[in-house]
């Protein structure tokens, strides 16, 4: 696998509405960035690893200056049916709904889920309402027969996965 090495010293450049190239600022750079992951894991790809879905909901997820709740909506094989943010909130909050996890779940057929949510401030650890939300969640799909694999949590470069940590 090939190294990417970014050097700042040299501006990436976007083009305007004139077809005009200028430097292209922090968040142009990160919504390319969640549009090339968007594009490696298509709907139907499988996460073979628990890094591999790190590594995506870092990517998508990371750099967002408010919370987003968003959830991995997965076939019996752990194959990808889609990627919802289902919630924003503020600097270090979002109130999630089970009923519309469940809601979407039920719409796209899934078998499986993963959700995920970021902390803007850079904490990686779970804070109790984040426990507890897991909990929620996790028995409100198991009503409908929907699996959570796990909650990750995306704070800057790392991420913290309560099923690594035996929080599920």
């Amino acid at each position: 696998m090939s190294q990417l090495t970014l050097s700042l010293d040299t501006p990436l450049m976007v083009r305007d509405g004139r077809g005009r190239y200028r430097p292209a600022d922090a968040e142009q750079i990160l919504e390319a960035a969640r549009q090339v992951i968007e594009q490696k894991m298509q709907r139907g790809a499988a996460f073979t690893s628990p890094a591999a879905v790190k590594d995506y909901l870092r990517a998508k997820l990371a750099g967002f200056e408010h919370e987003v709740f968003a959830v991995l909506f997965m076939d019996t094989r752990h194959r990808l049916i889609d990627y919802v943010e289902m919630f924003h909130g503020t600097i270090d909050s979002a109130e999630v709904h089970p009923r519309e996890v469940v809601k979407q779940a039920l719409r796209l057929n899934a078998a499986a889920v993963i959700v995920s949510h970021n902390h803007p401030s850079g904490n990686p650890e779970p804070s109790g309402a984040d426990r507890a939300l897991t909990q929620q969640l996790k028995q409100a799909l198991a009503l409908v027969d929907v699996r959570m694999l796990d909650h990750v949590i995306v704070a800057g470069a790392v991420a913290t996965s309560f099923a690594e940590r035996g929080l599920l």
